[in-house]
């Protein structure tokens, strides 16, 4: 993606930048190797230093980043989240043991059990959760752009945002469906 998009507030946002490790357009992964997705998730700060990755981790990683880019293009019509990455992302839930605690000042809070990897992408989901009961994940959606899927946080008024960045994804739609119009009438 060449323009940036918007940031999602507080810690929604690493999902959003997990979402983002993947650049359809120009074809490029950040979590190409276990060493990548160990690096990503330190520096994320969902797991420490040193955290190894192995192929299946990056496997499970790699396709809770792609139930997640589904999950929020459900979020541009409120449907209901399409079954197969509901499946990876109750895998994910089971695989990091996720509980709930009682805090004195927070109330019930969501904590992975899981150490490792698990425990970081449960860490993803605990995020998610806190973004559906404080009303922020609705606004967290993927470009509609089928060449796109860019995460972004819509920060519009009637949360109608459909485009990662209307000067690039917006405007490419916009000129696509006028030479679909003028294509159109020049058949007649």
């Amino acid at each position: 993606m060449t323009a940036r998009s918007t940031a999602a507030p507080g810690r929604l946002d690493t999902v959003r930048s997990l979402v983002n490790t993947l650049d359809l357009e120009a074809s490029t992964d950040v979590l190409a190797t276990p060493a990548d997705l160990s690096g990503w998730l330190t520096q994320a700060s969902l797991a420490p230093v040193g955290t190894t990755c192995g192929p299946a981790d990056l496997a499970r990683a790699v396709a809770l980043r792609e139930a997640l880019r589904s999950a929020l293009g459900a979020n541009h019509s409120a449907e209901p989240v399409p079954v197969d990455a509901v499946a990876v992302l109750n895998d994910t839930a089971e695989r990091a043991a996720l509980s709930l605690a009682l805090t004195s000042a927070s109330g019930w809070v969501a904590r992975p059990r899981a150490d490792g990897v698990d425990g970081a992408l449960g860490a993803l989901l605990v995020i998610v959760a806190d973004a559906m009961s404080d009303g922020t994940w609705p606004r967290l959606k993927v470009c509609v752009n089928d060449t796109c899927r860019w995460a972004f946080y819509d920060q519009s008024r009637a949360r109608s945002g459909k485009w990662c960045s209307m000067q690039v994804c917006g405007n490419r739609a916009k000129q696509q469906a006028w030479r679909s119009r003028h294509d159109a009438g020049q058949s007649d």
